[in-house]
């Protein structure tokens, strides 16, 4: 235990002196989450609206003014037809339309159904759905207003001719209302979503990039031979290199959800502690494969690349950390099955967003310490082989 005690003392000194790797350590993961945190953001707020409103009754201002107080809808101009709707779409001066028709205040006032009608700009297809998506509520939430009040009506009148509110509410217009709920993120709010996919991506960053680098780094100034002629044993000097990087990946794991906490509101329903114990299991993983990009590269810049390439823009794009799994195709989503980061992103959003407990992770858990187990032996294996 000495000796390994002095390896890891050997490594955070190195660590330490290294120059270039403090600030990719600590200021790159607060960069990241500050970039995706705000820029990564799918809502669609303030979205310029073009007014085309052939009515001009105080019904259809009515209309205007729940889109403009909602938020979500900014009034940046007003013509008179609706041809002239190409031209703000296509400059980029509005992303979305809403044209009232002829007969709307009439025909709200006699209890028909009015026609509004909603154009979005489909170049950018997530804001146009999302947009469309917002109109389509507050749509629904005037007709039900106009309807509320149409029964209302009906009652009074009822009433006062004596006939009876429960006729009176059989003549009004049936409708079954919709009460939608969101669980988990009420707001829909997008940064709950790619924020916690943030920390997924610094592990990964600091215990399998900066883990291969660190052990290649050894070969290209030629200490690793030199530790070679010292008593210290393979698994000594797995362990020796291995578990600072597993260390500052749990400082940076703490750091990330400290971030996201404190400056972006990301609640932690979950526990702390747990979700310490199961980035653990990923960490056997991302270091596993870290020492296994040592062992097939010779230079720094290779063991980067390869990290990379090979390993964690696949485990990215097929986890379903930033797109869903089941919009892939269906050899796709067989195949997300052997990444482990997949497990990982079920572990944070579960602990992150639901408050979910072992009771519920327990089998991501338990494939994680297969995968992280299997990969950290092989790669061990193949370490002690090349050192023989």
């Amino acid at each position: 235990m000495n000796v390994l005690l002095n390896l890891l003392v050997k490594e955070l000194l190195q660590l330490r002196r290294d120059r270039r790797m403090i600030p990719m350590l600590v200021v790159g993961p607060i960069a990241q989450i500050l970039a995706f945190g705000y820029a990564a953001n799918t809502d669609v707020n303030h979205t310029p609206t073009l007014l085309v409103d052939y009515d001009r009754s105080r019904q259809s201002r009515e209309l205007v003014d729940r889109f403009l107080s909602s938020g979500y809808f900014d009034l940046v101009g007003q013509e008179e037809s609706v041809r002239a709707i190409d031209g703000w779409l296509l400059t980029n001066r509005a992303q979305l339309a809403l044209v009232i028709g002829a007969g709307y205040g009439k025909a709200v006032i006699a209890g028909r159904a009015p026609q509004v009608q909603v154009i979005a700009d489909g170049s950018d297809a997530n804001s146009a759905m999302v947009g469309l998506g917002y109109a389509g509520s507050i749509v629904a939430q005037e007709r039900r207003r106009l309807l509320l009040q149409q029964l209302q009506g009906l009652v009074a009148s009822a009433a006062g001719s004596g006939s009876g509110t429960a006729a009176a509410v059989r003549a009004g217009p049936g409708r079954i209302q919709l009460v939608p709920r969101v669980w988990y993120n009420p707001d829909l709010r997008s940064r709950w979503f790619y924020v916690p996919a943030v920390l997924a991506m610094v592990l990964m960053l600091v215990t399998m990039i900066m883990s291969s680098m660190g052990v290649v780094r050894e070969k290209e100034i030629g200490t690793l031979e030199q530790l070679l002629v010292t008593p210290v044993r393979p698994w000594q000097l797995i362990v020796g290199k291995l578990l600072p990087f597993g260390l500052l990946g749990i400082v940076e794991m703490l750091l990330v959800t400290a971030v996201a906490i404190g400056v972006f509101g990301v609640p932690l329903r979950g526990s702390l502690v747990l979700l310490v114990a199961l980035t653990t299991l990923f960490l056997l993983t991302t270091l596993g494969l870290g020492l296994f990009v040592s062992t097939v590269v010779t230079t720094q810049q290779q063991a980067m690349m390869s990290s990379i390439f090979l390993f964690m823009v696949p485990m990215i794009y097929l986890s379903g950390l930033i797109f869903p799994i089941e919009n892939m195709p269906h050899v796709m989503q067989v195949a997300t099955r052997v990444i482990p980061l997949r497990y990982y992103n079920h572990i944070i959003r579960g602990v992150f967003l639901k408050g979910a407990g072992l009771d519920v992770l327990w089998v991501d858990a338990v494939v994680l310490a297969c995968f992280g187990g299997t990969t950290l032996a092989l790669a061990s294996l193949r370490f002690r082989k090349r050192l023989d």
